[in-house]
């Protein structure tokens, strides 16, 4: 898959009369590392708004020292809750839900106190798993959004719980566990456009875009540069998280 393809899909939607938008989500912050210091200046220069999900147990008070990122909720503490033989989850089948509810509600209520005006209520879920039955109860945390991988099934996970997922992981996670390349990363994202433009999938729902900074290279870091400068010189959108999970129902 080379940019051309990528461009030529862009046209496709011009030609439709539709602007492809996008938005981009990163995971795992807890410390302003260097390799998220690295993607806010990124995010900065290039003018692409940036969803940070910030895991509330290991979240560091100087990470939000004038951070221009907002802020979405990484579980509560990014432990594989697991057992054997489930695929690694922070919400395990076997986990009462109240418990897993009361988790959420402290993790939310301290990350919203340090977050401040950057914070959105939105549950970005550890390795993108998360128990279905839970949404309907996420109300009660606190929370009104919840963003995995993925198209989604409907705009609401829940009611009042609105959910827009991610759909290009630049990692290589089952192989190097860096930057899977450019061929990889642009095939995913024609294929969620031409399903989107098709009615394959969700029409309304972003094209959305994953990083996680502490596995970036040059490589990887080129890559978004490229990525941002090329598609809004094409005409393409990237979308405010603000403006994609309402902060109530």
């Amino acid at each position: 898959m080379s940019w051309r393809e990528l461009e030529e899909e862009l046209g496709r939607w011009r030609d439709a009369g539709r602007v492809a938008d996008f938005w981009w989500r990163d995971d795992d912050a807890s410390t302003l590392a260097t390799g998220l210091q690295r993607l806010l200046s990124l995010s900065a220069r290039n003018a692409v708004p940036l969803a940070l999900a910030v895991v509330p147990l290991k979240a560091a008070p100087e990470l939000f020292a004038g951070l221009g990122a907002s802020v979405l909720m990484h579980g509560t503490d990014h432990r594989n809750r697991a057992a054997p033989g489930e695929k690694k989850t922070e919400f395990a089948a076997a986990e009462p839900q109240a418990d897993a509810i009361a988790r959420l509600s402290a993790a939310r209520e301290r990350l919203a106190r340090q977050a401040g005006a950057s914070f959105l209520p939105v549950l970005a879920p550890p390795w993108n798993r998360f128990k279905r039955a839970l949404a309907a109860r996420l109300p009660a945390a606190g929370l009104h959004g919840l963003s995995a991988y993925g198209p989604r099934a409907a705009a609401e996970a829940a009611p009042g719980i609105r959910q827009v997922n991610t759909h290009v992981d630049i990692i290589d996670w089952r192989g190097t566990r860096g930057f899977a390349g450019e061929d990889a990363a642009l095939r995913a994202a024609v294929k969620h456009l031409a399903a989107r433009r098709s009615g394959a999938a969700d029409r309304a729902e972003p094209t959305g875009w994953l990083t996680h900074h502490a596995l970036h290279d040059a490589a990887a870091q080129a890559f978004l540069e490229r990525l941002f400068e090329r598609t809004r010189a094409l005409g393409a959108r990237w979308l405010d998280p603000v403006a994609l999970f309402p902060s109530r129902p």
